[in-house]
């Protein structure tokens, strides 16, 4: 048996041989590059995938995208058994076999040191579910994976065209055995769909859906969204905008580049809608945006979305009257606008703790919640929910003693609940949510953006020589070192009113990130730069 695999496996090292001098490591995104460097790495993520299913006994899945990356890019992450990111004690594991040369008897040798490790064997079950996005370069890269994972005695589920929230979403449903839903892409649909109609249909006096435009990126998000604009027509109008039939991917257009260059993608008309979102090239981010009665230019991110979820379930919460009875939080880091936590903590009176920079560390920490919001300012982010609240709400919708306005207000949160991909950001669901939610508390995009002013911000990116020299503390919001650099920050801040400053690593190159908030923009501008001077100063 161990003749044949290495045989296998010795077959894809030759195909596919590792590039000299080559190192990647594996992060939040998993591996990504160019995608003409990526066949080699295809190879360790199946084994990789193969060996992660085997100690789990569950299916892992493999997702080939690189996301909002320009189309000559490429990539590939793990998915662990609840749909969620690949533990990371295994990134490790990663690392090591992406350190590791051609050489079939190097390999092998770790293989077997790891599989004595984690007590498997090659012939163990196994189960990897694999998908792609609509790059060129996807189904090779996917048929790599799948050879390597095959050649450990693996089973390959096949998904092929696929966004990425959706990979996650039927990882989730395979592994629990259908309780949160079924793993087929129509299971998918049929869960989100029917609970939008679920929503709409229950609520009464519902307010007219406006027309949407969506900049699709030019990605597999436009292909999903083809179909759900099909099954939806009757309650919502779309049009479908950079659908993949002209432009090229993520070029110009997609929630990344209207978020960074705060501006309309192209290829959409501004003149004919009143409402617009874009979504990524891999359909996990979502932002929205309008041209107001000015002529200007204005976005949602992902701190408005954390702001209108919250407002629509502790409303709901309150009239179902199980409002003490959950613990609902909205989950930020540092970046999160100041205005958009005061208007949470003092206005709705909903908690908010902040984390660390990264999906990982904001998913986590919304576990500790009944209701647990987090958005990153991208427009990735989700909504989880605890089993004790989802038993609290079925027993309220069932509940005789109740008035029809409680259970009707518990209807339509279990309705948002089954809307929302409680696995990962996924822009498909969040649009249906956001759309739910507008409807039925009758808001428009110009009365969302109204519920807080942001304050003004700015960051800059400061080159320094050791980016390890900078050290951070609570949540990334004070450092600890080099020595006196908080106190710095703390006195330039103490100048301008509603003045907030942070500085942070990088944690891929040697540059420190600064941002800044103030009254007006120019304060915002200067104390980033105050503070810009202050870390090239203490950090030469």
């Amino acid at each position: 048996m161990t003749h044949i695999v290495k045989e296998k496996l010795m077959t894809l090292l030759l195909e596919y041989p590792k590039p000299e001098g080559i190192i990647m490591g594996y992060g939040t995104a998993g591996f990504r590059a160019r995608a003409d460097t990526l066949p080699w790495i295809m190879i360790r993520i199946g084994l990789l995938a193969a060996l992660r299913s085997k100690v789990k006994r569950a299916c892992i899945g493999a997702m080939i995208t690189a996301s909002h990356n320009p189309e000559y890019d490429n990539g590939v992450k793990l998915i662990d058994p609840f749909g969620e990111m690949l533990d990371q004690t295994w990134e490790i594991y990663a690392n090591k076999l992406s350190s590791l040369d051609d050489d079939i008897h190097i390999l092998w040798a770790y293989l077997e040191t790891l599989m004595n490790e984690l007590n498997i064997q090659a012939n163990d079950e196994g189960i990897v579910a694999i998908a792609y996005d609509t790059r060129q370069s996807s189904p090779l890269l996917a048929n790599i994976v799948k050879r390597a994972a095959q050649a450990l005695y693996t089973t390959i589920m096949d998904f092929e065209l696929m966004t990425t929230p959706q990979l996650h979403y039927a990882v989730r449903c395979y592994n629990d055995d259908g309780l949160y839903g079924h793993y087929t892409e129509a299971g998918y649909f049929d869960k989100l769909c029917t609970a939008f109609q679920n929503l709409i249909e229950m609520t009464p006096n519902i307010q007219r859906f406006e027309p949407l435009a969506i900049d699709a990126a030019n990605g597999i998000g436009a292909m999903k969204l083809a179909y759900m604009r099909q099954t939806l027509a009757k309650y919502i109008q779309i049009q479908l905008f950079n659908d993949g039939t002209r432009g090229r991917l993520n070029d110009k257009c997609g929630a990344d580049y209207v978020k960074l260059y705060q501006k309309a993608p192209d290829g959409i008309p501004l003149t004919n809608y009143s409402k617009y979102c874009s979504i990524d090239g891999d359909a996990d981010r979502l932002v929205y945006f309008f041209i107001d009665k000015t002529n200007q230019f204005r976005l949602l991110d992902g701190d408005r979305f954390s702001v209108l979820f919250a407002s629509f379930l502790s409303k709901k919460l309150q009239e179902a009257k199980l409002f003490n009875d959950v613990k609902i939080g909205v989950i930020q880091t540092a970046y999160a606008n100041g205005r958009s936590t005061d208007y949470l903590v003092n206005k709705m009176k909903v908690p908010v703790a902040c984390v660390p920079t990264g999906v990982k560390y904001l998913h986590h920490k919304a576990l500790d919640y009944d209701m647990g919001i987090y958005f990153e300012a991208n427009g990735h982010g989700t909504v989880v929910f605890s089993d004790d609240l989802k038993s609290k709400i079925k027993v309220a919708i069932e509940d005789p003693k109740r008035t029809m306005e409680e259970r009707l207000a518990a209807n339509q949160i279990r309705a948002f609940i089954n809307i929302i991909n409680e696995t990962v950001g996924d822009a498909i669901a969040d649009l249906l949510a956001t759309e739910g939610i507008l409807s039925v508390l009758h808001m428009n995009l110009e009365g969302w953006l109204n519920l807080y002013d942001d304050l003004p911000q700015r960051q800059l990116k400061v080159a320094v020589r050791d980016r390890t020299m900078i050290q951070t503390t609570d949540a990334e919001r004070r450092c600890i070192a080099p020595a006196h650099l908080q106190e710095c920050i703390d006195e330039l801040v103490s100048k301008y009113p509603s003045g907030r400053a942070f500085v942070r690593p990088s944690g891929t190159e040697d540059i420190v990130r600064v941002y800044a908030e103030a009254t007006t923009q120019n304060e915002a501008d200067t104390l980033a730069d105050e503070v810009r001077k202050v870390v090239e100063e203490l950090t030469k």
